[in-house]
């Protein structure tokens, strides 16, 4: 057993054009004050890292280290879940992914996807330089449109789609494994890796690739009515980020899963900030505990009624109080009789 690092945040829900929020140096100041001790960057916001200089630049990425440094914080991993997501998009959603990509890509499905592709592979360098060993990010999606079955699928469409999206992620895995960092999918509705039974069809698909891993987030798992600690049970070898984010399902006479089109704070299924929803996070870290994860705990704030703010400042502590310190001895040890073969053999009356 190892003891889990943390606590770090997301970055993602609360970079913006204001202080303290606007640059690496001062947000970096913000997280560190509210008692968090990592932060996990948004490879798509220029305002925290220039991925290019990154991929190029040792001495910038020890640069970005430094920066956190003296803030007294470290990089966890980087993120990539905009561009992740346009490396397989589905046409369908076509004109609202675009605002993912730069001007220079928008309205060319096949250039978005080639920018996307070498945004994943200078990120792969940017992570080495960095130091780190785990990366963020999403699967995209071919199969989505499809999740219900009816009308009812033609034969092999499925297979297809995870044919095509085994095919795109194959080269930027083995460029990862290049870089000594690990791809860690986040396990999400939208993505054509939403479960564990999609998870494991990719997995098949892409040779059961070394780098093909998990980002594991229970919010999801609840929205879907999945079974959050058996899911680590099963698929504890893979998971290798961990997002702590909180959620909520309370289904009513009116609306379930699909939760009816309505908006986010009035669906059945919602995300809340961490501490105010359904998630057992006591069971999750003893769960995480006990398989051996050793990465880092990492706020991802969502919540359609609290200010980002004050789940920021809740989150830190909440999620420090969760990190087990693993024991380094048996809690009986006193009562141990010291006993050795020759007396066990005694004891079971063994000639």
């Amino acid at each position: 057993m190892k003891t889990i690092k943390g606590p770090a945040i997301f970055l993602a829900q609360f970079a913006g054009d204001a202080a303290p929020f606007d640059s690496l140096p001062n947000i970096a100041a913000w997280a560190a004050e509210l008692g968090y001790v990592g932060i996990q960057i948004p490879a798509w916001d220029g305002r925290l890292i220039d991925l290019a200089r990154a991929a190029e630049s040792r001495t910038y990425c020890d640069e970005i280290r430094g920066v956190l440094a003296d803030a007294g914080l470290v990089v966890t991993e980087l993120a990539t879940h905009l561009q992740g997501q346009l490396v397989a998009a589905h046409p369908a959603y076509d004109e609202m992914y675009d605002g993912f990509a730069p001007p220079a890509v928008r309205g060319n499905p096949a250039a978005r996807q080639a920018w996307a592709v070498d945004q994943m592979m200078k990120v792969a360098k940017a992570s080495q330089n960095l130091g780190l060993t785990a990366h963020a990010t999403f699967s995209g999606s071919l199969a989505w449109p499809y999740l219900y079955p009816w009308p009812q699928r033609p034969a092999g469409l499925i297979e297809t789609a995870f044919d095509e999206l085994a095919r795109r992620w194959r080269p930027i895995l083995d460029a990862f494994d290049e870089a000594g960092v690990d791809v860690c999918y986040e396990i999400h509705p939208g993505e054509d890796l939403f479960d564990g039974r999609t998870f494991e069809m990719f997995l098949e698909r892409v040779g059961n690739h070394p780098r093909c891993n998990i980002l594991y987030d229970p919010s999801h798992f609840v929205l879907q009515q999945l079974d959050y600690l058996d899911y680590i049970d099963i698929y504890h070898q893979r998971i290798r980020m961990f997002h702590v984010k909180d959620a909520e399902f309370n289904p009513t006479g009116r609306q379930g899963v699909y939760s009816g089109y309505q908006p986010w704070v009035d669906r059945a299924g919602r995300f809340r900030s961490l501490g105010d929803g359904q998630v057992d996070f006591a069971a999750i870290f003893s769960r995480l505990t006990r398989h051996g994860f050793d990465g880092w705990a990492v706020l991802e704030w969502e919540c359609c009624l609290k200010h980002p703010e004050q789940g920021a400042a809740e989150g830190a502590p909440f999620i420090h109080d969760h990190i087990i310190r693993v024991t380094e001895k048996a809690f009986d040890d006193f009562a141990g009789a010291g006993t050795d073969l020759a007396a066990n053999r005694r004891i079971l009356g063994i000639a």
